[in-house]
């Protein structure tokens, strides 16, 4: 606790938000998750050179968030520090066809300067409920497109030391859902995104298509974490959920969505057992009827061994 006082300390003398037991359903998209000692609020990279390399030395727990849109979060709360970032480091600039963005920068945001600039090769990810960070993480994409498409170099840090690094495209080693960065922890600091000049008609139609197809099949009026299964190879999960006759299977308030079968959502009070409970049915009971094994997408926090 005498580390987590010092980390908070500092973080408020870098002007962070500290919120002290806070409730983390309130910081992810699935809306569940119970608290965690501290959250603090990210504020530029000079927050992130020195907290994260002080939680290491201090041997305090800690996590890096941003907008919770990938994460299943323990209803019983977590040990430890998470390190929000979002609002605090979320500058777009610039330069020609190059978009320079921090880590916190909504892909939301990213995808409107884009049109603002008249500038294509963002639609696909709008409307995914992420960061930048998150997304370079996890090689974010969507309606054929992924953020290695378009990616020209990422900051990272090493958590350890603070050193930074940048590192091309090329380096960073995206696959589907996975990066160098999900193997390496290095924090993603920020990221340039080299698109091509457009028409800003076209590219805010090809936009307005995108959300439309969203809100037709996903079923965006509950809480959850997008898609909950990695595709597997040579078919979907979607496809293998509902050929199983899982559509609608539900413990307590965690439901494989009728809309999509792809998405497990919170259709009011889910809690992480409820959620991981109907996980693991799902998982099993597609194994045992098609033999594909799914593996899950949001990353699962929770201290419990």
């Amino acid at each position: 606790m005498s580390g987590t006082k010092e980390i908070c300390e500092a973080a408020r003398s870098l002007g962070c938000i500290v919120k002290i037991n806070e409730e983390l359903k309130n910081h992810t998209t699935f809306k569940i998750g119970g608290r965690c000692d501290a959250l603090i609020g990210l504020q530029g990279e000079e927050s992130y050179r020195r907290l994260i390399p002080l939680a290491e030395k201090l041997g305090v727990p800690y996590y890096v968030f941003g907008k919770g849109s990938n994460l299943i979060v323990d209803s019983d709360g977590i040990d430890g520090i998470v390190f929000q970032s979002g609002k605090g480091h979320a500058k777009i600039s610039a330069d020609m066809n190059v978009l320079t963005c921090g880590a916190g920068s909504a892909l939301t945001s990213i995808c409107n300067f884009a049109l603002e600039q008249g500038l294509s090769g963002m639609e696909f990810a709008y409307g995914i409920p992420g960061t930048l960070g998150g997304a370079v993480f996890m090689n974010a994409g969507a309606y054929g497109g992924e953020m290695n498409q378009i990616i020209q170099t990422v900051r990272a840090m090493d958590r350890k030391t603070g050193t930074v690094r940048v590192y091309n495209g090329k380096e960073c080693n995206f696959s589907y859902r996975h990066s160098r960065f999900t193997e390496s922890g290095e924090v993603i600091l920020s990221a340039e995104i080299a698109l091509e000049n457009g028409n800003k008609t076209d590219i805010k139609a090809k936009m307005d298509e995108l959300m439309e197809k969203r809100r037709s099949k996903q079923p965006l009026e509950y809480p959850s974490a997008g898609s909950t299964f990695k595709r597997p190879e040579g078919s979907y999960a979607s496809l293998l959920i509902e050929q199983c006759g899982l559509k609608g299977v539900h413990v307590g308030d965690a439901e494989v969505s009728t809309k999509h079968s792809g998405f497990i959502i919170n259709k009011g009070n889910a809690d992480f057992s409820q959620l991981m409970e109907l996980i693991q049915i799902v998982k099993d009971t597609v194994k045992e009827k098609t033999g594909c094994i799914l593996e899950c997408e949001p990353l699962i926090i929770t201290d419990k061994k």
